[in-house]
This record gives C-alpha cells, structure tokens and sequence, in this order.
C-alpha cells in the first residue's frame, strides 16, 4: 500500500463520470484499490492512461442490478455513491428513469452496502436540495425546498439514509456546490465550463439572465473533499451532512471572470433574458469547523485548466459531441432500452 489509509479498498459508484473521473486517479495516487461501478454511458476509454494500474477494477453494472452491484462491491470498506442522473434536463428528459436510477436505485444500493459490511458510506447529495433562498448564508440547517424533481429525488434519498442507515458503517451527506474545472471526463453543460469553451471556440458568451447567484467548487478541492471524508475518524462524520461549495458567484460574474482569465478582449458577451431564475448561495464554514476543510482552489484556476485542456487538443469537438453533454448522450443512447437489455443479460 506504500502510506497508511483508512479504508484501503475503496469503491465509487459512478466513477466514470465527472466528478469520478478526476476523483478515481487521485485515490490510485493515494495509494488506494479502487473499484469503479459504473455503465460507463461516456465511454470506456476515462481510465486508459491507468489500465496498467492492478489498483484499479472497473465493473459494468446498472446500480439498479442488486446481485451485480453486491457482487461488485465484494470486500469494499468504503463506498463513495455518486451515480444518478444528473441536472434537471437529464432527469425532465425521462423521469420515470430519473426515478429509477436516483431514488429506486437507492435502497438496492444500501442494501449492498449493508450485505457487504461496508464500514463507511459516503452520499452525494446536492446543495440544490435548499431550493431558492433569499437569505445569504444557506447552512445546513437551512430547511430544504428542493424546486425540481432531481433534487427532491436526491433529498428523500438523504432521508433514506438517515433513516435506514447502513448496519454497523458510517455514513456521511455532502451537498456540493456545482463543479468547476477539467476532468478526463467532462461536462461542459455547467456554468462555469460552457461559459468558458464558448469563450474559447466562439470568442462570445452567452448569459441568460445573469444575477442568478451560483455557488461554485473547483473540481480539486471536490476531490479533496472526499479524500477527507473518507480519512478522518468516525464521530467527525457519522451522521453528518455537509456542504461543500468556495464561491458564490452570478453568472454574470462568471463571464466576466471567464473574458478575462482568457485575456481576450474581443470575447463579446450577450446578455439575454431568461425565465430560469435559481438563485441560491451556500454557506461552507461548518465542514471547515469541523473538519478543517479550507477550499484552495478558484473559479479562476477552473477557467485556466479548461484554457489549458482545450489549448493541448483534451477537448476534441466540444460544441458537438454529445459525451460532454449529460442530456444529449442520453438522447444518443436511448438509455431506457439499453438499461433494460443490460440488466437481462
């Protein structure tokens, strides 16, 4: 193992996806075993430059699967779920499979978990549970007014978990702010990434509205977030739920910051009106309190690491190609069917 972890073997439940994707090389780095159970509906090739590591696993599995996904998690201490369906128009698309994949899929997880003895449990929730608040300091205490189905889905799931538990193991909720910056895997249908590839490919922004505040994590520091969470003692998470976000920006700002991160000043942006108003704003002191989790990472440093990317060729076809896009490979794939097919087979 070379240095000491707590849970050596660790599995993530969606971990060829974006935030997985960043988050799986810097736990093989850690010295973890990594398992990752996922469909891999972005394609197979995120862990390529690591198929010779023998501490990675992958296993291709729909988390609906029970038997599979039990199977799967054979021998993990801890698990880190971040599978589901992911932003409201992936989940609008088709909201029977929204359900299936985001709540359903839950209590066949926990029950994997707890069949496997899995001593620790860590939950990505989301800090879009909280709604739309007027207030400026959102805590965790904040009562939650989820707004769409994917975040009410991902509330009862945080319910379920306090209620069920996982037997013996810990477990522990995070509500992230939206990820920013590059992964092997990424998304460009989040603020600060489309801002930023528009930027570079079409020298124009686009903002709808722009006031909107957003609260924002550069994928670094949500990697280190869960490499804390998987490595300070029990009685600082178990049972616990934190937020994790830096800073809470408009839209506006953030193409603003984008223009000029990039230093073009031939970047026009266009304002534009929009109906999509959600506006919310999270306050990240308590996981800083108690775990001493300080973000290190800016929004600033996201939009060089997508300048970066894009400048060495990482970001092939990025207006076009569906993989960066959540709703438009589910589209591509027709995903109902092939879950179907995948789990008869």
């Amino acid at each position: 193992m070379g240095m000491s972890v707590r849970f050596p073997r660790v599995a993530v439940i969606g971990g060829a996806g974006y935030v997985g994707s960043a988050l799986v090389p810097a736990l093989l780095a850690a010295g973890y075993e990594v398992t990752v159970a996922d469909l891999f509906l972005f394609g197979e090739q995120v862990f390529d430059g690591l198929k010779a590591r023998s501490s990675l696993r992958t296993v291709k599995v729909d988390i609906r699967d029970e038997a599979a996904l039990t199977a799967a998690l054979r021998g993990v201490e801890a698990v880190i779920h971040l599978a589901c369906i992911s932003n409201d128009p992936s989940f609008e698309l088709n909201p029977r499979l929204g359900k299936s994949v985001n709540y359903d899929a839950f209590f066949t997880i926990l029950r994997a978990v707890r069949s496997n003895g899995v001593k620790r449990f860590i939950y990505a929730s989301s800090s879009s549970v909280y709604g739309v608040k007027d207030q400026p300091e959102v805590t965790e205490e904040t009562p939650c007014e989820p707004l769409t189905d994917y975040s009410r889905y991902k509330l009862f799931c945080e319910q379920v978990l306090r209620s069920e538990g996982v037997g013996e193991g810990e477990w522990v909720i995070v509500r992230p702010a939206t990820v920013c910056g590059y992964a092997p895997r990424l998304r460009l249908d989040l603020t600060v990434n489309i801002l930023a590839i528009h930027a570079l490919v079409n020298k124009r922004i686009r903002v709808f509205g722009g006031a909107q505040l957003r609260p924002n994590l550069n994928m670094k520091d949500m990697v280190a977030a869960y490499r804390l969470l998987l490595d300070v003692p029990r009685e600082a998470v178990h049972g616990k739920t934190f937020n994790v976000g830096y800073q809470n920006r408009t839209v506006a700002e953030i193409a603003e910051l984008v223009r000029s991160r990039i230093g073009d000043p031939g970047i026009a942006i266009a304002m534009e009106p929009t109906d999509d108003l959600r506006s919310y704003h999270i306050n990240s002191d308590w996981i800083r309190r108690a775990l001493g989790f300080v973000p290190r990472w800016t929004i600033e440093d996201a939009i060089d690491s997508l300048c970066a990317a894009y400048r060495e060729g990482k970001i092939p076809e990025p207006l076009t190609h569906p993989r960066y896009y959540n709703i438009k490979t589910m589209q591509a794939l027709k995903l109902e069917e092939q879950l179907v097919a995948s789990s008869r087979s």
